[in-house]
């Protein structure tokens, strides 16, 4: 008896194994196709959520570092949530810390971003100037920039004193007439001034955009000016700038309405007023940042806090956009009242 039960448990033995192996094999999940890679869930999204994905996370692998994901507030739709639709070609709202998409329409649609392209601009300088009161000195080159210039609201529209060739500058205050008058004059002096050269310059913020892991993206100079082949999108754009409030400087600066700035040695002032007229007109609005190229059309970026706590920071970009003012405002409205931080 003894040596048929030996002889049964040996046989049985290989059997008892792989059934043992069968319960404890991790259970493979299935994916999860509502979320584009890095970025939250897009249930919680507004409108569509983007055709196609992404590799990397909102800010690359220093996310955490770099003051995003912080505040432990996830936004969640509201009980009366309703969709809304904007006149632009293409429109996205981020939550900056979670990174979550709170608006969504065409987003990753490549196109000429005009000077929108500044913000990234103000980024290298920030990380790359130690001492913002550098004397920068303003060249031909600069001085014969196209579009926007300091002194000069609109192409061939001036109302203040302009640049002048061989005038010296510092880093911050060709930052402001960047940011503020949108001034392409100011921001080829500073990438000159960085790099030796704009393509120089425009490799820099091409190696930012690679480590910020931006899928649609490809600058060819420091202004936005149009040259060929030169593109972001909405979706990028917003990420660009969630980036960009580590730097507070560049943010008291876009809440600016106008400046006065002057040369080194005294000799010449500019006067600065800022482009974006929703400044001051959406409350607690972070700052903002126009673009217009015939090949972009007009369009806007703008960061906001939740009006009620003054927490909860969103970034809107809108894309080639005849309405822009009108439609950036209607967005922002929107998002505080479809969308509650738990």
């Amino acid at each position: 008896m003894n040596i048929f039960v030996t002889i049964l448990i040996f046989l049985l033995l290989p059997f008892q194994y792989y059934f043992i192996g069968f319960l404890n094999a991790p259970k493979s999940a299935a994916p999860d196709q509502n979320k584009i890679e890095g970025v939250s869930d897009a249930k919680n999204s507004g409108n569509s959520a983007p055709e196609k994905s992404f590799k990397g996370s909102l800010t690359g692998e220093k996310k955490q570092n770099e003051g995003f994901g912080g505040s432990g507030y996830i936004p969640q739709r509201g009980k009366n949530y309703y969709n809304t639709k904007v006149f632009a070609d293409s429109s996205v709202v981020l939550d900056v810390d979670s990174g979550t998409i709170l608006h969504y329409d065409n987003g990753r649609n490549r196109t000429p971003i005009a000077s929108l392209t500044k913000i990234m601009t103000a980024i290298i300088v920030m990380e790359r100037v130690k001492n913002l009161d550098e004397q920068v000195t303003i060249s031909e080159e600069a001085i014969l920039a196209e579009g926007t210039k300091v002194g000069c609201p609109r192409s061939g529209y001036c109302v203040d004193e302009r640049l002048h060739e061989g005038e010296k500058v510092t880093v911050k205050d060709l930052l402001m007439a960047m940011l503020l008058n949108s001034a392409n004059d100011a921001a080829i002096a500073l990438g000159n001034h960085i790099a030796g050269s704009q393509k120089e310059f425009a490799r820099l913020m091409n190696e930012k955009a690679e480590e910020l892991n931006l899928g649609d993206s490809k600058f060819c100079n420091p202004s936005g000016l149009d040259e060929d082949d030169c593109y972001s999108s909405a979706y990028d754009i917003a990420r660009v700038t969630a980036y960009s409030m580590k730097y507070d400087l560049i943010w008291s600066i876009m809440k600016m309405s106008e400046i006065e700035i002057g040369s080194c040695d005294g000799k010449y002032s500019h006067r600065l007023k800022n482009t974006d007229l929703l400044i001051g007109q959406i409350p607690n609005c972070l700052g903002g940042k126009t673009g217009f190229t015939y090949n972009a059309g007009k369009s806007l970026l703008l960061a906001a806090a939740d009006p009620a706590t003054g927490k909860h920071k969103i970034v809107a970009v809108i894309l080639n956009d005849n309405n822009r003012w009108e439609d950036m405002a209607k967005l922002i409205n929107w998002t505080f009242e479809n969308y509650e931080w738990k």
